[in-house]
């Protein structure tokens, strides 16, 4: 009779346990390719299999509870992971980690978080930053910054189509043994525009990492959807990097897509420069949907390097890069691969 009445008390209270984790999800991408690649050094074209050229591949948690009031608390932890080898990112949730209020005031986060220039670039890269060809090669060693730690962010809600972005993030480089080191703190702004089809951005960072002076970082996108031509989206941006002591690093784009039932097709032109070295990409795309969260993929990119370029080109999760003493090699990368989200 007790165990009875113990199961009993159990199937009842299993509704309540279930109402308050519902606003705790579990999420996650999965995304693996076979790659023919070839960098441009001495091994040639090689096969390779690579975890996430789509979409990095990850897993993470998210939630809110709901305040009162029309405030909510939020968090989010995301971890990166390699299907190829099964190995976790060196930070275990370096994708994002955050907690934060939202309310009619807009988001505050504190955390690992995207930076303002990221929003926009997101927003506005015609490959969702997946695929070879994306604009994540401007965010790769000395360029721009994507992700901030020890951060502070805030995104308002919508006036009339304008948000506005600030972030800083705490560089925390001085110790009681460096007083006088530059602080390493990084300060952002950034603002976007939506008005039906069209998406506005610009952002800009200002970070104090060495003595001289200070870096400065730059974004400008724009995008519209067309749906009178079936969801044509072209989208432009351009992104610099002007670092002290380093050449100033540009970049834009030019690219689109369009889907037709199960199907899109996506292109893309990128031209690269740093002081004298220039590259120019060509990249082509495309995914079939077999369901709502699982699709197959290709991907074709060719990178044109001048005489003193060692440009790469990058997808979610993977760079093809000639070797740094091959100044003018040219590489070039074929994908086919499997993505599913739950």
């Amino acid at each position: 009779m007790q165990v009875k009445r113990l199961a009993i008390a159990l199937v009842a209270a299993t509704p309540l346990f279930a109402a308050a984790q519902t606003n705790v999800q579990l999420y996650g991408i999965v995304d693996a390719a076979i790659s023919s690649q070839d960098t441009g050094g001495p091994e040639g074209r090689q096969t390779v299999i690579n975890s996430g050229n789509q979409s990095s591949s990850r897993f993470g948690f998210r939630g809110t509870e709901d305040l009162g009031n029309g405030l909510k608390a939020v968090f989010n932890l995301e971890a990166g992971t390699s299907i190829d080898t099964g190995a976790g990112d060196s930070a275990l949730f370096g994708r994002r980690a955050v907690v934060g209020l939202e309310g009619g005031f807009g988001l505050v986060t504190l955390g690992r978080e995207y930076s303002p220039i990221a929003s926009v670039a997101a927003a506005t890269d015609a490959f969702g930053q997946g695929f070879y060809g994306s604009n994540l090669s401007a965010f790769t060693t000395n360029r721009l910054t994507r992700r901030l730690s020890n951060s502070v962010n805030y995104k308002s809600s919508s006036f009339g189509g304008f948000k506005l972005l600030a972030a800083y993030s705490a560089g925390e480089a001085k110790t009681p043994t460096t007083p006088t080191v530059p602080s390493g703190d990084l300060k952002g702004v950034g603002a976007e525009y939506t008005l039906g089809g069209l998406y506005l951005g610009a952002a800009y960072h200002q970070i104090n990492r060495i003595a001289a002076d200070d870096d400065k970082e730059t974004a400008f996108g724009a995008g519209y959807k067309f749906d009178q031509f079936g969801g044509l989206e072209i989208k432009a941006n351009y992104m610099s990097a002007d670092r002290e002591g380093a050449l100033k690093y540009k970049q834009a784009n030019l690219g689109g897509s369009i889907p037709f039932g199960a199907n899109r097709v996506y292109a893309n032109f990128q031209q690269q420069k740093q002081g004298s070295a220039k590259g120019k990409t060509w990249a082509v795309a495309y995914s079939y949907s077999l369901s709502k969260r699982t699709n197959i993929y290709a991907t074709y990119a060719s990178l044109d390097n001048n005489n003193l370029g060692v440009f790469g080109l990058t997808s979610s999760s993977v760079t093809v890069t000639p070797p740094a003493n091959r100044l003018g090699e040219d590489p070039s990368v074929f994908s086919l691969g499997l993505r599913h989200s739950f």
